[in-house]
């Protein structure tokens, strides 16, 4: 019975919900909701769960779906019943150029809406959202900021065109082009001032095939696909709107909301999951979900599992908002089936939840937070001249990024030995870009306090090789996922030696002030790559290396460094040495002119110090103490040398005792002329200092001692080396001849210990055979001679493993690991 009233009840449910779209609460303007789609099953569950928050958001006013069809799919179109529809002539085929762009329907769409619709005449606001969103409180145009001749949208800062030509190209008032969209609220006027340039911008954009390459605008395709977005942009300059930007309404399921911020609004265009589950909206651009009776996309976990699987509150907040975007898609789902008719589905524990009172509260209409109103005005913020310097007591946090390989592994222990001697105030943090097969294999974890990241070393867009990126992508994911009350963060390389503390009070950083090292081979700050790359390229700092920035500066800058990397990376075209100054000419160094052209754009300019770093083999300024050794180069005292990139595929840190060879002595080098002896000098702490950090991790890993190892057991030493290839899929036994035979520095004891229990073995040998006569002593000691002769020969050959054969070097450095 009960069962038979739930089925009954729930078609009139959404009867009910359907009378009411737009009885939410009183407003004291009217306000009209509208989002473009096109006839297909894609935009059709979309469709339901857009219109389906709106009602539980209760949003005030109507809402409107504009529909764009061609007469063939309208005849096939089954979901007319879906939201309230307004039909408008499809533009996916442009009528005069032929091109196919189905973005262009969403301005088109607004201008037959506001010339052909009556409820375009009985209007005062306009809220314009994607498909792809889940309402989740009011948006009321007046609360969110907007007035008359000033809309509120949400940030969209990879729209880097409205700082180049191609705003120039476009629009006579380039300096108004915003970077924005997804959140659109506006005065109706200013709406029927712009939609009809927003639609001819467009068209302008699309056919600008010349300006489509992605160091231009942004389209990591380089297809001219977000050109609809451009058109709004220039479309909202050339009439002379100017938008108040907020980062805070809206919100992508995978990003955790900034502290005492409420979302509005849920995007769900990217990616997002949460523990082994996930949800992509184009791996269902063809599903017909809408139509198929019972079938929810798969259940995500359960609320409580999450409370019970993580502790750090900031990050469950960021897994509550993704399972509540598809718990409200799936719930809509599940109405929209029991009112097509469908039979009443079978019980779930998850269908029961969906229509749970519990779960009704927990997504109930949410309301903004003074920290959600905040603005960016990133365009026109002030550049004073004198800066509050940073407090001696004010709170640091140091960050450094890696990967999982050898290679970063032996720098980490480096430099986290470094900071822990160095007296660097706060606490340090790896971020570790890994994919999830690096994961698996990775024996590292405990190396340092670490964030893991995941890897974007292939883009995932692009597919394009280039490390380097994961720099960015792992500051702005930290920031996004990580709590911090740290004020100023120190940014290093995993290739540095910590000398001393690096503090912003010491080197005068401060809120839009940052501190970094001179970088001055980035000639591309005074060409014409940073003119393409940014709209300041009298900003452009040439820096790098060390970086010490206010937390709000990295917030609003970490995702132009990552965004301008993209950006100069795709732009294959200015990759020469005489634009970029990169020997390589393979756009290597892109990172390093994202960070650049990012801060440009921000117009932070940097507290430049050349008393922070020095590169090993660099001679050092008189007097002057530096904090830093980045030993990126190679250096060298005089028949000792060392270069990081020799050690690429050694594995330093899981080898027990292996270590680099050892630099000389301080008191060896060359004391004939100061420069070069202050040079070498430093040279060698470094080496040392490395070589101390590999001996201390050693001994926390519990290594044997060294002194009491006994002769390698053939037999061990290749199962240790079969051990070894498959433990270490990645690890290449790339060794040079001088730098391998020190990589464990007790192999010749080891052999000496061997060579003199062989001695005595042949010296007993020969006592014993004293008492038997004269005339067999003297055979008996030429036998002993010869024998001895070839011993020594054969120590003299096992002295040196790795001189003659690598082979035999392979093999004594893994008999010493295995003993």
């Amino acid at each position: 019975m009960n069962d038979i009233m739930m089925a009954s009840f729930l078609p009139v449910l959404l009867v009910f919900c359907l009378i009411n779209v737009g009885s939410g609460q009183e407003a004291p303007y009217r306000i009209h909701t509208l989002f473009s789609v096109e006839c297909q099953n894609y935009f059709d569950w979309q469709t339901v769960g857009l219109v389906h928050s709106f009602r539980k958001a209760r949003q005030p006013g109507p809402i409107t779906r504009l529909l764009s069809c061609t007469d063939e799919e309208k005849k096939k179109y089954k979901g007319m019943n879906l939201a309230p529809t307004f039909e408008v002539p499809s533009m996916s085929r442009h009528p005069r150029t032929g091109d196919w762009y189905p973005a262009i329907n969403k301005p088109a769409g607004v201008v037959h809406w506001l010339k052909h619709s009556k409820d375009a005449q009985n209007v005062d606001w306009v809220v314009i959202l994607d498909a792809d969103m889940i309402i989740r409180g009011p948006i009321l145009p007046w609360e969110i900021g907007a007035e008359k001749g000033r809309p509120v949208a949400a940030y969209y800062g990879y729209l880097v065109g409205c700082d180049n030509i191609l705003a120039k190209l476009h629009t006579k008032n380039p300096e108004l082009c915003d970077k924005v969209g997804g959140l659109l609220a506006m005065h109706i006027d200013d709406l029927r001032a712009l939609a009809p340039m927003w639609l001819s911008k467009t068209e302008e954009v699309r056919e600008d095939k010349a300006h489509w390459a992605t160091n231009i605008t942004g389209d990591i395709y380089g297809k001219g696909w977000i050109s609809e977005m451009y058109g709004y942009s220039f479309g909202a300059a050339e009439v002379g709107l100017r938008h108040k930007i907020n980062d805070n309404l809206m919100i992508y399921p995978g990003y955790i909301p900034r502290e005492g911020v409420e979302p509005i609004l849920m995007h769900y265009g990217l990616p997002f999951s949460v523990g082994n589950w996930s949800f992509s909206k184009l791996e269902h651009h063809e599903d017909g979900i809408v139509y198929d009776c019972g079938r929810l996309f798969p259940e995500p976990p359960y609320p409580r599992e999450l409370r019970a699987m993580e502790t750090d509150q900031y990050k469950l907040r960021g897994m509550l908002l993704n399972i509540e975007c598809i718990n409200t898609l799936n719930q809509g789902l599940m109405l929209q089936h029991a009112a097509s008719g469908c039979p009443k589905p079978k019980w779930s524990k998850y269908l029961s939840f969906l229509r749970s009172k519990n779960f009704n509260e927990m997504t109930g209409p949410k309301g903004l937070t003074p920290q959600s109103l905040q603005i960016m005005e990133i365009h026109h913020e002030e550049q004073h001249d004198e800066y509050e310097p940073a407090k001696p007591d004010t709170k640091i946090h140091t960050l450094f990024s890696t990967e999982c390989t050898p290679y970063f592994d032996w720098q980490t222990v480096g430099l986290m030995h470094s900071f822990n001697l160095s007296g660097q105030p706060g606490n340090i943090t790896r971020l570790l870009s890994c994919t999830e097969e690096d994961l698996k294999q990775y024996k590292g974890h405990d190396l340092a306090p670490t964030h893991y990241v995941p890897s974007m070393s292939r883009h995932p867009l692009t597919g394009d090789w280039y490390p380097a990126i994961n720099k960015p992508a792992a500051v702005l994911h930290w920031l996004n996922h990580v709590k911090t009350d740290a004020e100023y963060i120190v940014i290093l390389d995993a290739d540095m030696i910590l000398r001393g503390p690096i503090t912003p009070w010491e080197f005068k950083a401060a809120r839009g002030r940052p501190v970094s090292t001179p970088y001055d081979y980035l000639i591309g700050c005074d060409n014409e790559l940073a003119k393409l790359h940014t709209s300041h390229p009298e900003a452009c700092d040439k820096v790098g290396g060390v970086i010490v920035m206010h937390i709000d500066d990295l917030r609003k800058f970490a995702i132009l460094w990552l965004h301008k990397t993209e950006e100069v990376r795709a732009d294959t075209a200015h990759y020469g040495k005489n634009i970029t100054g990169d020997i390589y000419e393979s756009g290597w160094i892109s990172e390093m002119y994202g960070y650049s052209f990012g801060a440009a754009e921000l117009k932070l300019h940097h507290v430049i110090s050349d008393k922070i770093l020095i590169y090993p083999g660099y001679v050092p300024e008189p007097g002057v103490n530096y904090r830093v050794f980045h030993y990126g180069l190679e250096f060298s005292v005089g028949n000792w040398s060392f270069d990081k990139a020799n050690w690429r595929t050694t594995d330093m840190v899981n080898r027990c005792w292996a270590k680099f060879p050892d630099p000389p002595d301080p008191s060896e080098a060359d004391q004939t002329n100061v420069d070069t002896l202050q040079r070498d000098l430093l040279s060698i702490e470094c080496g040392k200092t490395l070589n101390e950090a590999l001996l201390l991790h050693h001994e926390r890993r519990g290594c044997g001692d060294p002194n009491s190892l006994g002769p390698p057991d053939p037999e061990t030493v290749n199962e240790d080396i079969m051990a070894s290839k498959f433990d270490q899929v990645d690890e290449i036994n790339h060794v040079t001849s001088n730098t391998s035979a020190s990589v464990v520095d007790f192999s010749a004891e080891s052999n000496q210990t061997f060579l003199d229990f062989r001695f005595w073995m042949i010296f007993l040998w020969g006592s014993s055979v004293l008492g038997v006569g004269l005339v067999m002593m003297v055979i008996l000691r030429g036998r002993k001679g010869k024998k001895r002769g070839k011993g020594l020969k054969n120590r003299r050959r096992s002295s040196h493993p790795g001189f003659w054969d690598n082979t035999e070097q392979d093999r004594t450095v893994h008999g010493a690991d295995v003993a």
